[in-house]
């Protein structure tokens, strides 16, 4: 995925209300803009740190620019969680993620569940159905280890155990975990911070819901997936 054009550097002054951020542009403009990320950002909210923004010119738009990436020990970390469902296709066509790029069709947001909305849903004459389920991962406290969550989703956990009834319905089900950084080799569930995610998902896997973790190339001019990286999953087989 390519910006329409290249991210503006800047310095956080603060992130608030979840959705808010004040910073200081390079000419020293100080500026407020919408933060497309409602999660904690876990290690990314620190004052101080460079990041890079989005500029948007619609005048129905409240703020004109848009927080994209933080940098982190020198690494630039995507956190607009807008974006992993647009990667991860762009994954799956690329041949990156096993072999789903051979499914027929892929639908985006459809309905399925308790509820619920699948981000992609893949189907095939053959293979039938593949529902794939994408969760954005920018948390690292570890040198080259990302994890996910960086706080307690029950909202995750209700879509691994609805994966998992997918499976036993007949059809395949994929938790696609998207890297937002690329200064990590490997990937675990984040067993810590959000217990019940971590049991939620080792009952998924048990059920037959696959998973896999993919890093992506970021830079201010754009986010790329890179590949699949190794799942550390004993992080959470003694649960």
């Amino acid at each position: 995925m390519i910006f329409d054009r290249p991210l503006v550097p800047a310095v956080l002054v603060q992130r608030y209300k979840r959705f808010l951020f004040d910073a200081v542009l390079e000419d020293g403009r100080a500026i407020t803009g919408s933060c497309p990320n409602t999660g904690s950002m876990r290690g990314l909210t620190t004052p101080g740190s460079r990041i890079w923004l989005s500029e948007h010119d619609s005048p129905t738009r409240k703020y004109r620019h848009m927080l994209e990436m933080v940098e982190v020990d020198g690494t630039a970390v995507g956190i607009n969680t807008g974006l992993p469902n647009r990667l991860a296709e762009e994954a799956i066509k690329a041949g990156q993620i096993a072999d789903l790029h051979l499914y027929a069709t892929l639908q985006r947001e459809q309905k399925y569940g308790r509820n619920s909305r699948i981000d992609l849903l893949l189907t095939d004459p053959q293979r039938g159905r593949a529902y794939i389920e994408v969760k954005n991962v920018h948390f690292s406290r570890t040198s080259g280890l990302a994890e996910f969550p960086d706080s307690p989703t029950a909202r995750g956990a209700k879509h691994l155990e609805e994966l998992g009834d997918m499976v036993e319905a007949g059809h395949r089900a994929v938790m696609i975990y998207l890297i937002q950084r690329d200064d990590c080799e490997t990937f675990r569930i984040c067993d810590d911070l959000d217990p019940l995610y971590a049991k939620a998902f080792l009952r998924a896997m048990q059920r037959g819901v696959e998973a896999f973790a993919v890093k992506c190339r970021v830079s201010p001019q754009q986010i790329a997936p890179d590949g699949l990286i190794p799942m550390d999953e004993p992080a959470c087989a003694d649960l």
